[in-house]
């Protein structure tokens, strides 16, 4: 394994990340491909053994189950000094806003219920799961930073974000005197490249993390074209989110199987190593074993700047999908 530094933290964590949406009983929102607490915790276990030390969860992910699961999976494997843990909170809801809660209210109250969850006293991670048009940031920003100072959280993060949106969260958080964000969780793999216009050079410039999800696309970069997996069959958000591009994109995973045939390595291999040459730190989700190996394998990998440019060839600009095709303002 290999270990980095997390943007401007003392955080030192592996250059993979486990992304653990897949735990727990997905069922009620669709996710019909998660796993069972056993399944969950074999894969832990195996991520543990190969120097994984960076785990990644939310409070939205299957009602906490997820959370729940890996917090107590990681208290009977480990140390809690050992692991860094990022979690997340979503917006205020509309129900939320009527009764008058707070920001600072529902942050404190959600970060409670995953510290319930994670079985934990802090969070090495907490992240702001998506931009809130109904919530000053100055809240938002206030918010975090009064957990900061009780000791809850250690360093915060933002997810399905703009660049303008990062640089103004962290300009007010200069200004005032409170933390900033110190990673991003975006949206970004070798068939959708759109972070690379603001979010990454910018990103660059400050030191901010980069912690890139859905890093092979809900599986269309492991498998070859035409081949299926229970989660191409059924992740329906995965779906709506890359059927409508397509045919365009059969063009850069066919060149991913060709590197990956002629290096004698998976699919997976190549594309996560395509994502560590961008100074990325993949969060990959894992619901058997061997997602997770031929996760840590793809360190092993250092492509060619040629290699690289023939992966990228044939890639055209994508509308925005997902979070972020609803990140804009109701006015």
């Amino acid at each position: 394994m290999e270990y980095t530094k997390l943007g401007n933290s003392n955080l030192i964590v592996s250059k993979i990340c486990m992304g653990c949406m897949g735990f727990g009983d997905g069922k009620k929102d669709g996710r019909t491909w998660t796993i069972n607490e056993e399944e969950s915790t074999q894969i832990i276990k195996k991520g543990l053994e190969l120097g994984i030390n960076f785990f990644d969860t939310a409070i939205g992910y299957q009602d906490g189950m997820s959370e729940r699961y890996l917090g107590k999976i990681l208290k009977k494997l480990v140390e809690r000094e050992k692991v860094v843990i990022a979690t997340k909170f979503l917006p205020r809801t509309e129900k939320d806003i009527k009764m008058g809660i707070t920001a600072q209210e529902h942050i404190e109250n959600n970060l409670n219920k995953s510290l319930k969850n994670l079985g934990v006293e802090y969070i090495d991670l907490y992240i702001y799961h998506m931009w809130d048009y109904n919530t000053p940031i100055y809240d938002i920003m206030e918010g975090l930073n009064n957990m900061i100072k009780v000791g809850k959280i250690k360093h915060i993060g933002i997810s399905n974000c703009y660049a303008w949106q990062l640089a103004k969260a962290n300009s007010l958080a200069e200004k005032e005197g409170f933390v900033k964000f110190i990673s991003v969780q975006g949206h970004y793999n070798l068939i959708f490249r759109e972070e690379e216009r603001e979010m990454i050079p910018y990103c660059e410039e400050e030191n901010i993390a980069l912690t890139p999800y859905s890093p092979l696309a809900g599986g269309r970069l492991a498998k070859k074209i035409g081949e299926n997996s229970k989660r191409l069959q059924e992740d329906t958000y995965a779906k709506f989110k890359y059927d409508k591009t397509e045919e365009q994109d059969k063009k850069i995973i066919q060149r991913v199987v060709e590197l990956a045939d002629k290096k004698g390595v998976s699919m997976t291999e190549i594309s996560l190593a395509w994502l560590l040459s961008k100074g990325t730190i993949p969060v990959v989700g894992a619901t058997k074993s061997y997602h997770i190996e031929g996760a840590v394998k793809a360190l092993k990998i250092k492509l060619t700047k040629e290699e690289i440019d023939y992966l990228e060839e044939n890639y055209i600009a994508h509308d925005l999908v997902g979070v972020m095709a609803e990140n804009r303002s109701k006015k």
